[in-house]
């Protein structure tokens, strides 16, 4: 008869590595490697060894394979790029703006959110420093969980940088604002409707209609933007915040360019830039 202390080490490394032992296919699919079963690997740890001191080593053993494998399909979770966009400067693979070298150029892709992959969201497109950086965008912010049919807006991408100021892109679904389909920016409402039912996305938190300084309407192509100009001295976005709006689809977009009052006393030219170069 085996030992007891053998036995128990060898239910405990059959315990530790139950879970672990179905995340080898994903390892397999991403690394494209020959790996062991970590069960397995585990199995070999428990050769026969006496004394007290085996067992704890056959235990460190297959606690050691449980953290390494967790750890690597926690990175693997991570899509291709993602890291990189946050890490680095968008000049480094995005490409220069054709109306200004200055500038570079970002176009949306069914690659780039969960919205686009799932047809919820038309492509759209704005001009940034290059400087800049992508920002990660919370999993519950993103819509990832609800596409295709978000009941509430989310955030489709962020991006950012400390001496300049802020961006992002919000999606808000039509029938949140109405109940007809495909409907235009003016069929849904006027400026002020639209910014009092999205105006809390554009601050980050609350939203006060005596924060708004200044709003117009201008028509490009074959769609209409609502742009606004707010200060608002206690957003989590900024003390100064720029938005245009449009409908598009089955969605209203926002666009939202912020930044605190010393980004905007250094570069409120450069954002409004940004701000106007926004089409989808």
């Amino acid at each position: 008869m085996a030992p007891v202390g053998s036995l128990a080490s060898s239910a405990a490394c059959v315990a530790s590595t139950s879970t672990v032992a179905k995340l080898t296919p994903v390892l397999r699919s991403h690394r494209q490697a020959q790996w062991r079963s970590p069960l397995r690997v585990c199995a070999s740890a428990s050769i026969s060894e006496e004394g007290a001191g085996s067992v704890v080593n056959r235990r460190q053993a297959c606690l050691e394979m449980a953290t390494v494998l967790a750890s690597s399909v926690a990175a693997l979770a991570v899509k291709p790029g993602d890291a990189m966009a946050r890490e680095v400067e968008v000049g480094s693979y995005l490409p220069q703006a054709a109306e200004d070298p200055s500038f570079v150029q970002f176009k949306a892709s069914t690659k780039d959110t969960p919205a686009l992959r799932a047809g919820n969201v038309m492509p759209y497109q704005f001009i940034l420093p290059p400087t800049w950086k992508q920002e990660r965008v919370a999993n519950i912010l993103s819509g990832n969980y609800c596409q295709p049919k978000c009941a509430e807006p989310w955030v489709e991408v962020k991006f950012g940088d400390d001496k300049q100021g802020a961006l992002q892109v919000v999606a808000a679904p039509m029938v949140r604002l109405t109940n007809k389909p495909n409907a235009t920016i003016e069929e849904i409402g006027n400026p002020e409707k639209i910014l009092s039912s999205l105006g809390q996305f554009v601050t980050g938190n609350s939203f006060d209609p005596e924060e708004v300084i200044e709003t117009s309407v201008e028509r490009r192509g074959d769609q209409t933007f609502y742009t606004y100009q707010l200060e608002t001295p206690f957003a989590k976005t900024g003390q100064h915040n720029l938005a245009t709006a449009t409908a598009k689809g089955s969605v209203v977009m926002l666009f939202v360019v912020s930044a605190t009052d010393k980004q905007w006393q250094a570069s409120e030219k450069l954002l409004r830039t940004i701000l106007e170069s926004f089409g989808v």
